[in-house]
């Protein structure tokens, strides 16, 4: 009492001073239920697609809306809801608890086609509208063609947030460029007239089989620039950082600076988003990127490009794994835009595009491939066991002399497979591939045991070729670790470059230099090389791959296009049986030719691209039950299943690999054409009554594997 008296105002000031710590005290207050609050006075219900990537929550929920929220909770936004909240849960109106989850608006409506009680939006995390009816369109096309859902593709389709990005104001759209020049896109014979068409506002559709050489980026580049002249946009989907980068060059050089967009996984979250967001905002309308960009939302899509299609980079690792070229070509059907498949090569599903109708070929005349690509040549098994030099250090005379001669004029590629590519058997007299006579399907001798199918797991005690009657088969790969280091102990006064899984190269200097390659690593030499090596052709014609052919022809030609032309010098030399398809056509320089014998060769036995086809792995007993409990299409045809190979504890993982030690079996199933979309329904559906009645998720379903041996 005698304090107070003293000092008066003290009472006061310990009650400001509790208030305060009070406060300080109170944890973060979680978002409300809005219990008894008014709700918004039109269109007071959300649809809602909630981030669950469950098959049987593959659906949209609706929320109430509270009058609070009105202005901001429109179609587009992220919002945050509670999820799993239970009938019961029902106080004031409205449904409360559950767990809070992300999810995006994708409509607002003036009732609910539920007629219980809703749980109310939570909160809206940003009003910055990101999810556009085209997109969520695509991103349903997509979900249902390779029986994922909706919100695992929509985790793809939209990046993760960043409030700075936000924040920051996108630039002003620049004016429409003026048409670009044709350059070198006069080489081919339609490729003035693919720029005009689209500079007029057309929408060809054109598989392009690219010359060698460096300038398939400005080409890319002059495309885009004749599709932002006409007022539209344009999209671009390469493989890799590298080649981002080289036709991030090449669009910088033809549009200028501010008119295009990259994105990449590898630009950091905060980047990307900003990046992504302008492209949104509609502040650039051309993109290029990897296949983190094959969603993009570009306004008034004019273009859709996809290069190297056949690389494995353009097939996403992860839920629904949807490739880049099936996206693009969905989103060209529906936008109704212009679309350029280009590549040096020529995979089977461009093939079948040209062969179908829905794209012409754009391609230069053979003086042109003449004058561009490289002389190519082969050495067969009979060279090397005859060669003296090709027995002591594996590899023949005429690589030797290739090899001293280019070092003369500039660096020389020496391309090396990878370690790990297991051999497919073959014939040992015409290299024909074994196969089962039930299915086709690639034959194996694990551990020496007896034949049998890696699709159908039936054996074959009896095979013979049916090409020309011999009865051995064979298994070769030469060592290509050991080659590469004799290469650097024959010329130690020249330098030797390395570029591979731990360290790519991007560019070598115009000097001479060896510089060792696995597939897709190759560096860019500045002028060209001077002549290429490219090591154990057995290597990767003989992976147990239906696309083994396809892949090696790809490798070897995405090589030999970094070669000076045959009129500057240049040479390749293959160490490849040169009777082999693939051989041919790279020597040829034909990989439209090589791709048309594939697709028919498939059409005939009914393999993809022809056929449509699912594989469905998991434990054998899980993989049985899923099969015979799936209304799978009546012409539907399942091979197998046959155990897949057990990984080991510690080793690389690859994506759809089985947990390390555990033995799972993989089922194919195969359809004609028409029924593709019947077989995914079928698979979604099996996989969704088997989540809801909580049986596991332990069997996995990948539509249109790129490898089924």
């Amino acid at each position: 009492m005698s304090s107070e008296k003293e000092n008066p105002e003290g009472p006061e000031q310990l009650a400001l001073i509790r208030e305060t710590v009070r406060k300080a005290k109170v944890p973060r207050a979680k978002p409300r239920t809005w219990r008894d609050a008014a709700l918004a006075k039109e269109l007071p219900v959300a649809r809602v697609v909630v981030n669950k990537g469950a098959l049987h929550l593959d659906q949209f929920f609706d929320y109430a809306v509270p009058e609070e929220l009105d202005e901001v909770a429109r179609p587009g936004v992220r919002v945050r809801v509670r999820f799993g909240a239970g009938a019961g849960q029902v106080r004031g109106g409205r449904r409360e608890g559950g767990r809070l989850i992300d999810g995006f608006l994708v409509e607002r409506r003036a009732s609910s086609d539920y007629s219980g009680p809703l749980a109310a939006l939570a909160d809206v995390v940003s009003p910055e509208p990101v999810l556009g009816p085209e997109l969520l369109g695509l991103a349903r096309a997509v979900a249902d063609r390779y029986a994922g859902s909706l919100a695992d593709v929509l985790q793809l389709a939209v990046p993760p947030r960043s409030a700075a990005a936000e924040r920051r104001s996108s630039p002003a759209p620049l004016p429409p460029p003026p048409p670009p020049a044709a350059g070198s896109w006069g080489r081919y014979e339609q490729g003035a007239a693919f720029l005009e068409s689209l500079a007029r506002g057309g929408t060809p559709r054109a598989v392009w089989t690219a010359l060698p050489g460096p300038h398939w980026a400005e080409e890319i580049a002059r495309a885009v620039a004749a599709t932002l002249a006409s007022g539209r946009g344009a999209l671009v989907v390469v493989p890799d950082g590298r080649a981002v980068g080289r036709v991030d060059a090449a669009l910088t050089a033809v549009l200028g600076e501010g008119r295009h967009a990259v994105l990449t996984a590898e630009a950091g979250p905060e980047k990307r988003y900003g990046q992504w967001l302008a492209v949104r905002r509609g502040s650039v309308r051309a993109v290029v990127g990897t296949r983190a960009a094959m969603f993009a939302p570009v306004r008034d899509l004019g273009l859709a490009v996809v290069w190297d299609d056949g690389d494995g980079s353009h097939s996403d690792p992860h839920a629904p794994q949807p490739h880049a070229r099936e996206v693009l070509l969905l989103r060209a059907a529906h936008d109704r835009c212009a679309f350029l498949l280009g590549s040096t090569g020529c995979t089977v599903e461009a093939a079948q595009l040209v062969e179908s109708g829905w794209a012409r070929p754009l391609a230069a005349s053979r003086d042109q491939v003449r004058r561009a690509a490289p002389l190519v040549r082969t050495v067969g098994d009979d060279l090397l066991a005859r060669d003296g030099a090709a027995r002591a250090a594996r590899l023949p005379s005429l690589a030797w002399e290739t090899l001293r001669d280019g070092l003369r004029t500039g660096p020389v590629l020496i391309q090396v497979p990878r370690r790990g590519y297991v051999p497919r058997l073959a014939c040992q007299q015409c290299r024909t591939p074994a196969r089962c006579r039930h299915c086709a399907g690639p034959l194996e001798a694990p551990d020496q045991r007896e034949l049998h199918c890696g699709w159908c797991g039936r054996e074959a005690p009896a095979w013979h070729c049916e090409a020309c009657g011999s009865t051995r088969l064979r298994a070769q790969v030469v060592g290509a670790r050991r080659t590469a280091e004799e290469l650097g102990r024959a010329f130690p006064a020249v330098p030797v470059r390395t570029s591979g899984r731990d360290h790519v190269l991007d560019r070598v200097p115009d000097r001479p230099a060896l510089v060792v390659s696995t597939p897709g690593a190759e560096p860019v030499a500045d002028g060209g090389y001077a002549a290429a090596l490219l090591l154990d052709g057995w290597a990767l014609l003989g992976r147990p791959d239906l696309r083994a052919g396809e892949e090696a022809l790809r490798r070897w030609m995405d090589a030999a296009s970094l070669v000076r032309g045959q009129e500057e010098g240049g040479t390749v030399v293959v160490v490849a049986e040169p009777t082999l398809r693939p051989v041919q056509a790279l020597v040829r320089w034909d990989p439209v030719g090589h791709a048309q014998r594939e697709l028919a060769e498939r059409a005939e036995l009914g393999f993809p691209p022809v056929s449509r086809m699912a594989a469905v792995s998991g434990p054998p007993e899980s993989v049985e039950t899923f099969l015979a409990a799936a209304a799978l299409p009546m012409d539907a045809e399942i091979l197998g299943p046959v155990p897949l190979p057990v990984v080991r504890p510690g080793s690389a993982r690859r994506p759809g690999d089985p947990p390390p030690g555990e033995q799972w079996d993989r089922a194919l199933v195969r359809v004609p054409p028409g029924s593709g979309a019947a077989l995914a329904q079928a698979l979604k559906h099996a996989r969704a009554s088997r989540q809801a009645r909580g049986t596991g998720d332990t069997v996995r379903i990948r539509v249109d594997p790129p490898d089924i041996g």
